[in-house]
């Protein structure tokens, strides 16, 4: 059975990624309305608890028409010890699609080689895919596009980092990462966006790759999983903090990106948070409209052709050649006008003389 999976960005191409931004905003401005989710079920496997992640694929699937199912690390029997390529075979037969939020990017991956229904990448170890989409939509939607903007990443090569340096390679955009020794994207990665064209710069001061850039973008420094991490990472982050000044170093109309949760007082000061540069918000919202498009193309037939934009074709002018046409000929053919005859000037009679 034919299907497409999404655990990547690089899944789509830079015109599929333009029309699924497309459909997201009809989907938020209300402009969609179609239910192709209609008798379908989404078996959402969360190895990762969220907030975020499991409300906007419950309510978006619930808004195009479908049903979506929580199933935690209790409820299936991976905790048990049952194979993943079992449950994938399995969920096949019941389900329509199937969300995984892992802690190992090859989880993902191993259900996708055995599963016969969509795939999609709720989160894993090297990539946050549907993130990193609401982001780029939330940044068309205040700053008008992403065409020649400058993102920059404050914090760790994480895979929020590595899901960027992956837009960066479909997108045309600019990127700049500012990270600690050690805690960089792996190069190999890097090399390999930058030799597809990526615009993708590693710095190590973030006042230097916040300078001029139209975007501002974080996470926690501990992700989960590294709570134990936690105190030796606050100290190796110490001065990546975006706050009031690292931000005055951005450009005048910059935004604030940041996946959420957030850590107020560490890797974001509480007045950049709740500021008036920050998007936060808009930027969680936007999970669930590009989630919901997302959903539209891989599970519900959603044709993404629809929302590309089609270059004109312009036929060329055919230029006739104008026909000479000798001199007589073409006096003969103008209209016969009267021509202007000088008056001759009228003689008065005179009186005849009286004989």
């Amino acid at each position: 059975m034919h299907h497409r999976d999404f655990l990547s960005i690089l899944d789509f191409s830079s015109a599929e990624l333009d029309a699924l931004f497309l459909l997201a905003e009809d989907i938020r401005a209300k402009r969609y309305t179609k239910k192709p989710l209609a008798g379908k079920a989404l078996a959402m496997i969360f190895q990762k608890s969220s907030t975020r992640t499991r409300v906007s694929f419950e309510v978006g699937a619930y808004d195009l028409g479908g049903h979506a199912l929580f199933l935690s690390q209790r409820d299936v029997q991976l905790g048990r010890g049952e194979p993943i390529k079992d449950m994938a075979r399995v969920l096949t037969r019941m389900s329509d699609g199937i969300m995984i939020r892992a802690y190992a990017h090859a989880d993902a991956e191993e259900l996708a080689n055995y599963a016969d229904v969509p795939v999609i990448n709720g989160l894993t170890d090297l990539s946050h895919p549907c993130q990193i989409l609401a982001d780029v939509l939330t940044v068309r939607q205040f700053l008008g596009g992403y065409k020649g903007k400058r993102i920059a990443w404050i914090g760790d090569g994480n895979n929020m980092a590595y899901s960027w340096i992956e837009a960066a390679q479909r997108l045309n955009f600019s990127l700049r990462l500012a990270c600690p020794a050690n805690y960089e994207p792996d190069p190999v990665m890097l090399a390999t966006a930058r030799a597809e064209g990526a615009d993708v710069t590693l710095c190590r001061d973030p006042r230097e790759a916040a300078a001029g850039a139209d975007v501002i973008n974080t996470d926690v420094w501990a992700s989960m999983g590294q709570e134990d991490e936690t105190n030796e990472r606050i100290s190796v982050f110490d001065g990546f903090q975006v706050d009031d000044a690292l931000m005055a170093r951005a450009a005048k109309d910059a935004i604030f990106l940041h996946c959420l949760p957030a850590h107020r007082g560490e890797e974001v000061s509480e007045s950049v948070l709740e500021g008036p540069q920050s998007r936060v918000w808009a930027e969680a919202e936007n999970r669930l409209h590009i989630q919901k498009a997302i959903m539209a193309v891989l599970m519900g037939g959603e044709r993404l052709e629809r929302y590309m934009v089609k270059p004109r074709a312009v036929k060329p002018r055919a230029v006739k050649p104008r026909a000479v046409k000798p001199r007589a000929a073409k006096a003969a053919q103008k209209p016969a006008t009267k021509k202007s005859v000088a008056k001759r000037p009228v003689l008065k009679k005179r009186p005849r003389r009286a004989r």
